[in-house]
């Protein structure tokens, strides 16, 4: 048995405990990587997802590509494993990853919504943050999209951020991170 003083304003209490209850916790479950199934096709669909990765503080990454580019059909699958199968940044806190069609016609073709994040060629891998596009970090270059090593140490950082930005995004870290 123990007891206990409270002390509220000027009134002094003592309350004696005779039994007490533990904590129920639950066990804490690990991040996991998440594919959405389809293909962005609009811009609210892209918005979307970016609010909900911003709110979850769980990385998004995006593959822009076409419907037309071979390029794309051989580096998807090698993303998609490292990311669903291999679990590849789930230790670091898990992304989430969808694919971006950058032909389609909602999102106004290549000079619409890829020009706003700068996406010159396809396919191109861009991280969102904190609803920011991480810029600096986006891989363009065909040789790294097939490099599964590189592929493996680029999302393992971005899954890394969680929510901390950095490299990049809106006034490139003008006005702080």
């Amino acid at each position: 048995m123990r007891s206990l003083t409270l002390l509220s304003g000027s009134v002094r209490s003592r309350v004696v405990v005779s039994h007490a209850r533990q904590f129920a916790t639950s066990p804490i479950h690990a991040a996991r990587n998440r594919i959405y199934p389809t293909r962005i096709r609009n811009e609210d669909e892209l918005h979307t997802l970016i609010l909900s990765s911003a709110s979850s503080r769980v990385p998004l990454i995006t593959l822009w590509m076409t419907t037309w580019s071979r390029d794309c059909d051989e580096v998807l699958p090698i993303i998609r494993e490292l990311i669903e199968q291999d679990g590849v940044g789930e230790d670091k806190g898990s992304v989430g990853f969808v694919e971006v069609e950058m032909d389609s016609p909602d999102l106004g073709g290549v000079a619409g919504i890829p020009q706003r994040y700068m996406i010159t060629s396809v396919p191109t891998l861009l991280a969102f943050d904190r609803q920011e596009p991480q810029i600096e970090t986006k891989v363009a270059r065909l040789d790294d999209l097939k490099s599964r090593e590189f592929l493996k140490t680029w999302i393992e950082t971005e899954a890394a951020r969680h929510g901390s930005g950095g490299a990049g995004g809106r006034f490139f870290g003008l006005f702080g991170r």
